[in-house]
């Protein structure tokens, strides 16, 4: 930093104002460090800063071991969040959702030096975990227990299940069928929560749902039993990925979507455009998460303990062809 200061003419402390973007510096001042900056190819160490103020300006994410792409997506609008606000990101993958593995993940992590932890891993194992975390630790949890005591980033699930299921009796179906996900997903539980209370409230009828794992072969399997029933009409799915299996064994048991059947997903991946057909969807903010959930932190990091704060983000409905008006018998 030294040397910066001397190729721009300037003193050790503008060239630190300049590096953390401080607003009190003359647009020329600016350029001229940022010009020394890239000459000498500088890079601020990290552990002396550390050293210097106490903080490292590291966060620590807490996420399964998986390629699923809402967690995915999660941790990448966590990680940009960070970035946009100048900390880094340490990551713990689960081995498994036990509470041993996730006190383990947390405790890495806690090693490492991060200055607060976000959990991407919306089990009821890993939030059984978190209710015996210190109290000064920050922590927030994605898609966590609305009634435990730590700081909780959700989507609002039930709410864009309900918006699934609308669309499909607004196309005149006299009921939906619901694909779900793991029992032990919170995300499964509140989309299902949401169709069957969208159902009862219209007065339809409520099928038994069938079960899946997240998976395109879960989806295909529970597609075929549906596609074998001639009075299913309507499917809400409760992840696109389940949906494409869904979309398949249709497809191969001669029941045309969305001509003999209406198909809805969750999620918005980005190949949901491109099935045959475009999919009808529920689309997810994953950077508002992101940024949400890092605001919460940070703000733990600064002002002391968690209190148990509850923000939601909310969906939209997308509707593309796998959706259509029902037709007269």
């Amino acid at each position: 930093m030294t040397d910066v200061a001397r190729l721009a003419g300037v003193s050790h402390q503008t060239v630190s104002r300049v590096i953390n973007k401080h607003p009190g510096v003359k647009p020329t001042t600016r350029m001229r460090v940022l010009a020394a900056i890239e000459a000498l190819g500088y890079r601020r160490n990290s552990a002396a800063r550390a050293l210097a103020t106490g903080r490292t300006r590291r966060l620590g994410a807490v996420t399964l071991n998986s390629t699923l792409y809402g967690p995915a997506s999660t941790l990448y609008g966590i990680e940009q969040a960070a970035l946009e606000s100048q900390y880094s990101i340490s990551v713990a993958s689960l081995r498994s959702n036990d509470r041993p593995d996730v006190e383990q993940a947390i405790g890495r992590l806690v090693d490492q030096g991060v200055e607060g932890i976000v959990v991407i891993a919306p089990l009821l194992s890993v939030i059984d975990a978190l209710s015996d975390l210190p109290t000064d630790l920050p922590v927030v949890a994605v898609e966590g227990d609305a009634d435990g005591d730590v700081d909780v980033v959700t989507v609002d699930q039930t709410a864009g299940a309900q918006s699934a299921t609308e669309h499909l009796l607004a196309c005149g179906h006299e009921t939906v069928w619901h694909l779900a996900g793991p029992t032990d997903w919170l995300e499964a539980q509140q989309r299902l929560a949401g169709w069957r209370a969208t159902l009862e409230r219209a007065g339809a009828d409520v099928p038994p749902p069938l079960l899946g794992d997240w998976s395109p072969q879960s989806g295909f399997e529970a597609g075929r039993l549906l596609a074998r029933m001639p009075e299913v009409k309507a499917v809400f799915v409760a992840n696109d990925s389940m949906a494409l299996g869904v979309l398949r064994a249709l497809h191969e048991h001669g029941r045309p979507v969305p001509d003999d059947v209406s198909v809805v997903g969750f999620d918005d991946i980005p190949e949901a455009a491109y099935f045959t057909p475009p999919l009808t969807t529920v689309r997810q903010d994953f950077g508002e998460v992101g940024r949400r959930s890092l605001a919460l932190l940070l703000d733990q990091v600064d002002s002391g303990p968690r209190a148990a704060k509850r923000l939601v983000v909310g969906t939209s409905l997308i509707t593309r062809q796998s959706t259509a008006a029902e037709r007269a018998a």
